[in-house]
This record gives C-alpha cells, structure tokens and sequence, in this order.
C-alpha cells in the first residue's frame, strides 16, 4: 500500500484565506465596535480588498514603513485619483490600528506613514438660475415625476448627502413643523428646515404617488423616497434620475447630486448666513470642511470688500 503523500497548502491560497478572514473581521468591528454606516463599512472593505492584492504573499509583519511607503505610488499606477490614493492609505492605517487592537502586531509601522497631499478643489456650483431650470426639469411623461420633482427639491432645501436622501424614513420628515432630520456619517442627526416649494413638492408626492408605490409591498416600506417596485430608492438611481434632468436642461455633465449640496452651502452664504450656520446645516464635524465655500463665493467677498475696506 503507498504512503499518503502530504498535501501542502501553496503560500498564496493561504494569504488569500487569510486576506478574507481578517476583512471579515475587520468589518464585522467597524460595524458592531466603530458603529460606522453599511456604506462605510463597505467602502472600508473595497479598500482593503486593493490593498491585499498589493501585499501579495507577504505577512502584515513583515512590512516595514519603507515597504508600506510604496503603496500610495503602486495605487497611483492603477490609475486611482488622488483623493482615492488617500482614502486608501487612511482605510490602511485604520486596518493596521485594528491589527495591533487584536495583538497581531506589536508595533504599528503604518502610523509612520504619511498622506498624499490633496490640491484643494474648488467644488461644482449651479447657479441660482440654473436650479430652478433642474428642479422644473422632470416631466410627467417621465413616470414619476413628482417623485423626481420631490427629490430634486429636497436635495436643494436640505444640502442633505444622497445616501441621506435615500435612507429618509417618513418618521423623520415633518411637513408642519417645515423641517426634516437628517441622519449623517456615524449616524449623526441634525434638523433642516425645509422652505414652501420644498414642502408643496413632498406633499404632491405623497398625496399622488407614493401611495402607488408603497401598495405594492408589504409590509408598507418606511422610506420617503420609492422605487416603482416599492423599494427604498437607491441612491445610484438618484444619481442617474438627476445626471438626466441636468443633461435635458444643458447643465455641465459634471453636475452630480453632491453639486446640489455645494450649491445649497452657497448659495446661504451669498444670502448671508453665517459659516458656522451652514456648517450646523450641512453636519460637518469641522469648520475647515465648510470654509472651502468662502472661496466659492465670489460675490459674497465682494460686498464684504465693499463694504468694510476704507477704499473699496
């Protein structure tokens, strides 16, 4: 009888079973310890699925700061923006915090690496004028447009983000009261008050269409926002619904619904409100997020020239 022969695992198919159990790990703790959002959570796991292809068959051990340095350069080669090399290198030193929380590594040689330094970039605004031809674009030849014009005037009135539009349960949208509660990253929740044509559009909705929609599950779905099957609106579908309405009325191809915010933020500051007014409005936890619109808004620096330098 011939002596079994001993398999031997190759060292790839063990970092790959490696590389999966730790993401499997490491999301499970961002989502139950961190309490961070699916979408962050899941934005955590593509990053890492990168980085594992970059580590190859090496151990997390191993790596030195030298060897971590090169990584920004090697996602650069895949032809990543800057703004992903970043994110990237910061979802890597997360992961590596984690690795030593778990005592897989004593020493943490990704907190000696440094960032890729961002250009700021001046963001994409709509004009006043340019708004009110978006948020009259759809019509009802489209299907659901006034689900669309109810969309279109929420992310105006409330500079909320698109996953917060999308995840927006009834429970927290108060027509009488003119305000709405937006649940942010970490599940942050701030109030938004909402203005007449923002309120008549959502009431229109609900009054015509969403019925329709919410009939066609059960139980009834709690989102404000409906598909025509009844689902939660996705918000790749926002995406697409106003990437439409913005190319019928001729607005630049780079107008996206993250362009509603920065033209929400702007516009209040070129009506005069307060920096720290629209930093409360818009949930940033810093104010150096909300001052790169000050240098959007060039009327807004104008009159304050004009009006408090001697020789304006």
């Amino acid at each position: 009888m011939k002596p079994l022969k001993k398999v031997i695992k190759p060292r790839r198919e063990a970092a790959q079973n490696d590389a999966v159990r730790w993401q499997e790990s490491f999301e499970r703790y961002l989502r139950t310890e961190c309490h961070l959002s699916e979408n962050t959570v899941a934005a955590y796991g593509r990053d890492l699925k990168r980085m594992f292809k970059w580590l190859g068959n090496r151990r997390f051990g191993q790596l030195k700061v030298s060897d971590l340095a090169r990584y920004p350069a090697w996602l650069a080669e895949q032809q990543l923006a800057p703004k992903s090399v970043v994110r990237h290198v910061a979802s890597l030193k997360v992961f590596f915090r984690y690795l030593q929380l778990e005592g897989v590594l004593a020493e943490n040689e990704a907190e000696l690496l440094g960032s890729p330094k961002l250009w700021q970039r001046v963001p994409q605004v709509m004009s006043t004028a340019q708004v009110e031809e978006l948020l009259n674009a759809p019509r009802k030849s489209d299907g659901w447009c006034l689900r669309d014009r109810a969309l279109l005037e929420l992310l105006y009135a409330t500079g909320c983000r698109v996953s917060e539009l999308s995840n927006l349960p009834m429970r927290d949208l108060h027509l009488n009261e003119r305000y709405c509660i937006c649940r942010g990253k970490g599940d942050k929740q701030r109030i938004v008050p909402l203005g007449r044509r923002a309120i008549e559009a959502v009431e229109r909705y609900l009054r015509d269409e969403r019925g329709r929609l919410a009939g066609k599950r059960t139980p009834a779905p709690e989102w404000v926002l409906l598909s025509p099957r009844g689902d939660r609106l996705r918000r790749e579908r926002i995406w697409e619904l106003l990437k439409r309405y913005a190319a019928r009325v001729g607005a630049s191809p780079e107008v996206s619904p993250h362009s509603m915010r920065h033209s929400f933020a702007t516009h209040l500051l070129a009506g005069g409100a307060d920096l720290r007014q629209v930093q409360e409005l818009l949930g940033h936890a810093s104010i150096a997020t909300t001052q790169i619109y000050t240098h959007v808004d060039h009327s807004r620096l104008k009159r304050v020239h004009q009006s408090f330098h001697p020789r304006a």
